[in-house]
């Protein structure tokens, strides 16, 4: 080893104070072998796999709650906010990748490392409110598919939801990848189901191309700005950044530079394809809402369960409403999957503490069961339709704090290497952080007062 590797190995000690630190989800880290030769599409293959476990976070139910009232009040004007979080989010879900791979730390083993125990505290204090914020509206949306397709009420399929803890455990046994397979086998079935729906509502083909620019309009309408930060925060989700920089990961390439760059390039590729298909489901859920609902005058369709009973009389297909609850079912058992592992990492990332994976994911679903068997019992459909709302607008407010210190990791030079980010990319992730922090400080404010 020479000088100038000494003394770049001195700096990266320096510059990460905690060198010792077990991987977070340790049972399946480097688990996953990587070919380091053969066709670029071999190579690739080995990577497929975090980026849908991430674009999972990005179609859960809480998306669907949003973007069926955005479509239903203002018909296609909203795609443009779609579209815009959509590319936010293969930006931040690049830099996450980049930091695990590069730092072998997860964001919140980052967050640890970098900031005083104060602040990592309230950091993991705010990151777990983000977790069962998305946690709330899986069991809600969950619930409501069962209720919706199998008559099971409410709160009875919100209690059901507490054993999906039993299936994460036996794919995860089993090995990764089987959780993998599993996660894309379900985002397959709900971008066909949406697929077939968009041919049966016969949406204006000239209104969704005019819906994907965007419109002043969004931001002088307060109602409508209130449901596009509702969008945002449902889009773009803070806990897939923390499950991103750990998932990669899983995969056991070369700890060289050469290794980490191939690394970097399959795992961006893997999570822009992914991204992309969440951008279609998204952008599907509201095409369809504004196709059927806006268009008939049904311009108060707020709630899934209003949208599941008037779908089948206004499309005149007796399989609208059935596929929108298939549909609704694995985005809800999908989001379950990631958002435990979320909850996992940031435990032992923000704490060090290690407890078994059954007892993490058992206390993060009770976390979010209680709220929702309360308000389902006192509440009813309407409660459950409002917390789903709610759940997305404490997710946009929780992103700022999980985007910042990302993107500061990603553009110190001391910390990255040779793999910190170039300035054109360094500047639009702090444009894009600057524009979430201002826009949800107006919600928050909006919210108040």
């Amino acid at each position: 080893m020479n000088a100038r590797e000494l003394e770049a190995q001195d700096s990266k000690q320096q510059s990460w104070r905690k060198n010792n630190d077990n991987p977070s989800l340790q049972e399946v880290h480097k688990s996953v072998p990587v070919k380091q030769t053969g066709s670029f599409f071999r190579r690739l293959l080995a990577f497929i796999g975090p980026g849908y476990l991430v674009a999972v976070g990005y179609m859960d139910p809480g998306n669907w709650a949003t973007s069926i009232a955005g479509g239903a009040s203002y018909g296609y004007t909203l795609l443009s906010v779609i579209l815009i979080s959509n590319l936010m989010a293969i930006l931040l879900q690049s830099l996450a990748a980049k930091l695990g791979i590069v730092s072998g730390r997860d964001l919140a083993q980052a967050c640890r490392d970098h900031f005083s125990k104060p602040v990592s505290v309230a950091l993991w204090v705010l990151c777990e409110l983000a977790i069962v914020a998305c946690d709330l509206a899986e069991v809600i949306g969950s619930a409501i598919a069962l209720n919706l397709l199998f008559n099971i009420p409410l709160i009875y399929g919100v209690c059901i939801t507490a054993f999906d803890v039993l299936l994460i455990l036996l794919l995860q046994n089993k090995g990764f990848r089987y959780i993998e397979s599993f996660v894309i086998a379900l985002i397959a079935t709900i971008t066909v189901c949406f697929g077939v729906e968009i041919i049966l509502s016969k949406p204006e083909i000239g209104g969704v191309l005019t819906g994907f620019l965007p419109s002043s309009e969004i931001v002088y309408n307060p109602d409508m700005l209130y449901i596009a930060l509702g969008i945002l925060g449902a889009t773009v989700m803070p806990h897939n950044l923390y499950l991103h920089s750990s998932i990669v990961q899983t995969r056991n390439y070369d700890d060289t530079s050469e290794g980490k760059r191939s690394a970097i390039k399959y795992a961006t590729i893997d999570s822009t394809v992914a991204l992309m298909l969440a951008l279609f489901v998204n952008a599907a859920i509201l095409i369809l809402s504004a196709a059927v609902f806006h268009s008939s005058g049904h311009k108060n369709v707020a709630e899934i369960q209003d949208a599941y009973h008037l779908l089948d009389p206004l499309v005149g297909s007796g399989a609208a409403a059935i596929l929108f609850g298939i549909a609704l079912l694995a985005s809800g058992q999908n989001s379950t999957l990631t958002g435990t592992l979320a909850g996992q990492i940031v435990m032992e990332g923000f704490l060090n503490i290690r407890i078994k994976p059954w007892l993490r994911r058992l206390i993060t679903r009770m976390i979010a069961i209680i709220p929702a068997v309360i308000v389902t019992l006192m509440y009813g459909e309407k409660g459950t339709g409002d917390l789903l709302i709610l759940s997305q607008v404490i997710l946009s407010l929780q992103l700022s704090f999980a985007v910042v210190p990302l993107v500061m990791f990603t553009s110190d030079k001391k910390k990255m290497g040779e793999f910190v980010n170039k300035p054109w990319i360094k500047w639009l992730a702090w444009f894009v952080t600057a524009l979430i922090v201002v826009l949800n400080a107006y919600l928050l404010w909006s919210t108040l007062f």
